[in-house]
This record gives C-alpha cells, structure tokens and sequence, in this order.
C-alpha cells in the first residue's frame, strides 16, 4: 500500500496535494507540525519515504516505515530510512501493543482493502493515529457527478473510475462518523483546500483532510 508520496500506486499519482512556497507538500507541513519531537513514529505505506524523511529531519523521530512496492522500499532505504517490504492490509502483528507514540496513514486510507481492521491495528500499536485523505465530497466533486452525472475527475482525484487506485469514495463527514463509530476521537484536524488551509465548510469546500485520532 503507497500513500505517503502522494497516493502513489506503482508509477503513478492518484492525487494532487497543495504545497507551500518551499514545494513542500501542505499536508506533511501540518502532519510534521503536530508531531512531537523524538517520537517513535510507524509510517503505514510510506511510499519512497518523503515524509518519513522530512520527520526524521525536522523532528528528529525514531521512524519506521512498511510500503508494498520493493522499489519504492529500495527509494525509501535509499534515503537512510528504516522502510520494509510489506502489506498493511496482513496486519502488524509482529509489533507488541503501544511501541509508537503515532502511526499514520498518510494519503493511504482510500487504498486500504480492510479499513477499520487497519486503523485497529495502528491505534493497537500506536497511541495516536494520523490519518489524511482525499474528500470526495468536495464541491468539485459534486458538480460533476451532479451536473455531468460522470464519476468526478478533479485536480485533486485525477483518476477516471477505471484505473483509479482509490478503492473507497469517502468524505469528511463519512471519515468523522466512521472514527466515532469505531471508537476513535479526532484531538486535531486540518483541512486543505486549493490554496492551503480552510476551515470554512470543509466537508465542502476542503480538498484534502488530516486528522489526528486517539481511542475514546
């Protein structure tokens, strides 16, 4: 599973993210940001390690990574990161109960096959998870499907229905109850529009969320 770098599925990008006047992605700045300085930190499809990289830099972070992709694993090693071959979906039994302080999903949610098994097992191992994600419920979104009756292509979800590596649709607002009902609380969010933050409307006007989650 490959999130980390953007969504990334194989060679490919199924998302568009923000970034600030540095060419840093937006949602790694806000997930580095609420990070705490030498962490032990699990990073759950890590792609080729970008914001791994960026953790270990900027917060000093004792970090691990899993990723599907051995090439992008070879990227990430590449880096003088701490990356393994393997699938989130199996699970993390190797790993005992409370051994990081955060997992995170970066981008990789939509592309998890077993979604609520995953998230499980990441605030098992975890003490807090953070999660980022498309929102499907942005209003660009919406006016396709609405006025073109087509499934949406958008800046931020480039993908046509048919080779889109995004195997869940989910807002803001799905996301929200989803975490409640599993017994998950948000302690932070974020919401990341075209331009950078908003706050303003998000389940409409947001194009990317991250939200920062621990158990009730």
């Amino acid at each position: 599973m490959s999130g980390s770098d953007g969504g990334e599925s194989q060679a490919v990008t199924s998302i568009r993210v923000a970034r600030a006047p540095s060419g840093e992605r937006l949602d790694h700045l806000f997930i580095c940001d609420v990070i705490e300085p030498e962490s032990r930190v699990l990073d759950l499809g890590c792609g080729s390690g970008l914001l791994l990289k960026l953790l270990v830099d900027r917060k000093n972070v004792r970090g691990t990574g899993i990723e599907i992709s051995e090439e992008k694993v070879y990227a990430a090693v590449g880096r003088g990161l701490s990356v393994y071959h393997g699938d989130i979906d199996e699970g993390l039994s190797y790993y005992p109960d409370g051994m990081f302080d955060y997992v995170i999903l970066s981008q990789t949610l939509q592309q998890a096959r077993q979604t609520a098994f995953v998230m499980g097992e990441a605030l098992r191992v975890g003490r807090r998870l953070v999660a980022s994600f498309p929102n499907f419920g942005h209003w660009r979104a919406r006016s396709q499907l609405f006025l073109r009756g087509t499934a949406p292509v958008t800046e931020a979800l480039p993908y046509e229905w048919w080779d889109t590596p995004n195997l869940h649709s989910l807002t803001i607002k799905d996301f929200r109850r989803f975490a409640e009902d599993e017994g998950m609380r948000p302690v932070h969010t974020f919401f990341l529009g075209h331009d950078g933050e908003t706050d303003r409307w998000p389940n409409l006007m947001a194009e990317h969320a991250v939200f920062v989650l621990e158990k009730m």
